[in-house]
């Protein structure tokens, strides 16, 4: 087993500072997995051109990665303002579901629009407004038809267009918006491979989007964002649900308790590897490498966390859209876990218990790979149904090596723990694919003479398909 191999995956998100070819190229060699494309920001010109750039510089580095569309999902924002407004602790301020409503009995209280009509329907007395990433809070004193008003918590700059957060309200926007359908449509026909759908509360939410992208005939897998409360009371129907799941930090850190994301987190990765489900950790893991060279303590440590938890992937934003060191980030990604997984020497206590006799034979596999010195488990898969089994089981230190003959397939794998997609052409002989992939994963330099791989696959005989597990030597 190559002393460098990484089992947490790299997600990385597009911006000026890493869409050039030239860039592209260098993320791509440096070990990222993932581009993400975040659709609230993304026009659909420059998200053609990028996944077009994408594809070719993979095909020119040999290395394929994934694409997976962000798409933007509801949000509650405010509208316009001429100038930003100075909001003071006790100040009566007003937001009004309707342009230009005027002030009830003539008063003079200073207000600004929001998108959302239904704010009055859904909020009560008492609950509160989190306003530009809960700088700005303030307490709903009076409902009125066309306006809440409220009174200043803690005071704060109010600039036009500023996100919304209501903690513990259940809103009644549509989990898959018209933008949405129009953004996924353009992935859909340039074949990306995961979309990402924003604000899940619930599974028939994933539902939606899958019905969507079936309908559009595309296979691009679902990753459901958790960002607010209603999606923490209902994670195993969303887990359940979905293809993968992303712990999205910063609304939901907004949404709920700051003392309680940890446990959030944490309680994320286990449901999904209990479900044998993919698990991503995202938001401001390196954020101060934007402007800073080398990270902070903290986020080395919430890094290391992650892994200890053995997310399947972490993932950079604004670290690489816009920061000046986005090579650096995935240098430090890659040096934390590393370093990690070196410790990283006893199985879970409650691996994926997923129902059905190939995956009895895939946790027999993992295991039989944990207790030999030097194996790797490899595993042959046309629509990725092997890989993700074997993932799931989260072997200690055996390296999962995947051969598939869909590059679509390969690129799916990027996002699974441990998992190394190749392409290879499978031939009809079991044994003769066996050697050809043997000799593969030799002349990469990934195994040497000697080493035991642990092969999980099934094999067809007498015109029936057989689960198999066979230890070989490399010879």
């Amino acid at each position: 087993m190559s002393s460098t191999f990484r089992r947490t995956k790299i997600i990385f998100t597009l911006g000026p500072a890493t869409e050039s070819e030239e860039m592209l190229e260098k993320m791509i060699r440096a070990g990222a997995d993932v581009a993400r494309l975040n659709m609230a920001h993304a026009k659909h010109e420059w998200c053609r051109m990028v996944i077009r750039r994408i594809r070719a510089v993979s095909a020119k580095v040999g290395r394929e990665i994934a694409i997976m569309m962000d798409i933007k999902g509801p949000e509650i924002r405010t509208g316009d303002v001429d100038h930003p407004i100075l909001l003071e602790a006790g100040q009566i301020f007003d937001f009004t579901v309707r342009p230009g409503a005027d002030p009830e009995n003539g008063e003079e209280i200073r207000s600004v629009n929001v998108n959302y009509r239904d704010l009055v329907n859904d909020i009560k007395v008492g609950d509160t407004v989190l306003v530009d990433s809960g700088l700005i809070r303030l307490s709903v004193l009076e409902k009125h038809d066309t306006r809440i008003r409220c009174r200043v918590l803690t005071p704060g700059e109010l600039k036009s267009r500023r996100h919304i957060n209501l903690p513990g309200v259940k809103v009644n926007l549509p989990a898959f918006t018209d933008k949405d359908r129009a953004d996924t449509l353009v992935g859909i026909e340039e074949g990306i491979d995961f979309v990402a759908l924003s604000f899940v509360r619930e599974g028939r939410d994933v539902e939606e989007l899958r019905k969507f992208l079936q309908d559009n005939k595309s296979s691009a897998q679902i990753i459901a964002k958790i960002e607010d409360q209603s999606a923490i009371l209902n994670l195993d129907d969303i887990v359940r649900a979905t293809d993968s799941l992303m712990v999205a930090r910063g609304d939901l850190g907004i949404e709920c308790p700051y003392e309680d994301l940890p446990s959030i987190q944490r309680r994320a990765v286990n449901t999904c590897i209990a479900h044998g489900k993919s698990v991503i950790i995202a938001t401001h893991m390196l954020e101060s490498m934007i402007t800073q060279p080398i990270p902070t303590r903290a986020e080395i440590t919430d890094v290391a966390n992650a892994v200890h938890e053995r997310a399947d992937c972490v993932m950079l934003s604004g670290e690489t859209t816009v920061g000046k060191y986005p090579l650096d980030c995935v240098a430090v990604f890659q040096k934390v876990a590393a370093r990690v997984e070196v410790d990283q020497v006893n199985p879970l206590p409650y691996p994926a218990h997923i129902p059905g006799d190939k995956y009895k034979l895939l946790a027999a596999a993992v295991r039989l790979a944990d207790e030999m010195p030097n194996a790797s488990l490899l595993t042959f898969t046309r629509r990725g149904s092997m890989s993700a089994g074997l993932a799931a089981m989260r072997p200690v230190k055996a390296p999962i090596y995947a051969m598939t003959n869909s590059v679509e397939t390969l690129r799916k794998c990027r996002i699974l723990r441990a998992v190394e997609p190749m392409f290879l052409e499978l031939d009809s002989d079991p044994n003769e694919t066996i050697e050809k992939a043997i000799s593969l994963l030799l002349s990469a330099g990934l195994v040497k003479i000697g080493d035991t791989m642990i092969v999980a696959t099934d094999i067809l005989t007498n015109d029936r398909l057989v689960d198999s597990i066979q230890v070989r030597h490399v010879r």
